[in-house]
C-alpha cells in the first residue's frame, strides 16, 4: 500500500510536509491530528516511512459480498483497525484498547481527537477519552499534526477529488509523563486533550470552536431540516393562494357571464 496508494498520492497531489523530523524513527508514538477530510488517513501515512495505524468503523470490514471483501482488504492494507461502534461507551473502550495494543508493539497510532470530521473547516474541541487515556496509560509521546487544505480536495459528498497540493505540518512531541497513572482523572484528561488541541491549532491556523464537532453537526442538521420544512410550508401556502386566486377569477367570470 505504501508503494501503490502512497506513491500514487504523492505523485498526483505532491503534498508538502513540515516537521517530518519530529516523528520518531522508531518506537511508539501517537499522531494526534485535526480531521478535515476522509483522505486525511491516507495523506499522512503516505508521507511517512513508518506504518501508521488508525481505527475505523467495523462496517468497513464486515460488509458481505465481493465489494465488502474488497473494501475490507483495502482498509486493512492501509493500516485501519476495525472498531465496533455499537454503544458509545463500548466504542470508546474498543478504540482505547486498540490504540494501546498498537503502541505496545512499538508502532505509530493515529487518532483524531475531535472524534469526527470538521463540518466547516474550523477546529473543534477534543474529546478527552481516547487520546489522553491512551497517552497516559502507555507513556507514549503525542505528536501534534495539522492537515492543511485536505477538505478542499474532497469535500463531504464529493466523489472525485480535486487535484491540488495539501499540506501536513508536524509539531514537536509532547511529553505527558508528569500525569502518569492519572488516566482516570477527568480533569487531567481534559487538560491533556486541551494542550494537544492548542498545539494543533497553532500548527493549522484554524479558528477554534469550544464545542464538540458532533454537536455542531447536529445543529447544522436541525437547521437544514427546519429550513426545508419552512420552504415546504411556504410552497404549500403559495399553492393554496394560487388555487384561491384561480377560484376567485372563475367566480368573476361566471358572474360576468
Amino acid at each position: 500500500m505504501k508503494v501503490t496508494i502512497g506513491g500514487s498520492l504523492k505523485l498526483a497531489f505532491r503534498p508538502w510536509v513540515e516537521g517530518l523530523e519530529h516523528v520518531p524513527a522508531e518506537g511508539a508514538a501517537i499522531l494526534a491530528s485535526n480531521h478535515l477530510s476522509f483522505s486525511d488517513s491516507f495523506f499522512l501515512p503516505a508521507v511517512l516511512d513508518r506504518k501508521v495505524t488508525f481505527i475505523a468503523k467495523a462496517e468497513y470490514f464486515n460488509t458481505p459480498g465481493v465489494k465488502g471483501r474488497l473494501t475490507a482488504a483495502f482498509f486493512k492494507g492501509v493500516g485501519q483497525l476495525p472498531v465496533d461502534r455499537s454503544g458509545a461507551r463500548g466504542a470508546g473502550e474498543a478504540a482505547i484498547k486498540s490504540g494501546m495494543e498498537v503502541l505496545e508493539r512499538g508502532e505509530l497510532f493515529g487518532i483524531y481527537p475531535e472524534g469526527t470530521r470538521s463540518p466547516d473547516g474550523r477546529l473543534y474541541r477534543g474529546k478527552p477519552g481516547g487520546l489522553a487515556r491512551v497517552a497516559l496509560a502507555t507513556g507514549a509521546p503525542v505528536v501534534p499534526v495539522a492537515m492543511i487544505d485536505t477538505e478542499k480536495i474532497q469535500p463531504p459528498g464529493q466523489v472525485m477529488p480535486k487535484l491540488m497540493r495539501p499540506g501536513i505540518r508536524i509539531g514537536k512531541p509532547l511529553d505527558f509523563s508528569r500525569y502518569q497513572g492519572m488516566e482516570h482523572d477527568r480533569f487531567v484528561l481534559r487538560a491533556v486533550t486541551d494542550e494537544v488541541m492548542y498545539e494543533i491549532m497553532k500548527l493549522s491556523g484554524q479558528e477554534y470552536v469550544d464545542m464538540y464537532a458532533t454537536a455542531m453537526k447536529r445543529q447544522l442538521a436541525e437547521a437544514a431540516k427546519a429550513e426545508k420544512a419552512a420552504k415546504a410550508e411556504k410552497a404549500a401556502k403559495g399553492d393554496k393562494a394560487a388555487k384561491g386566486d384561480k377560484a376567485a377569477k372563475a367566480a368573476q367570470d361566471r358572474a360576468g357571464t
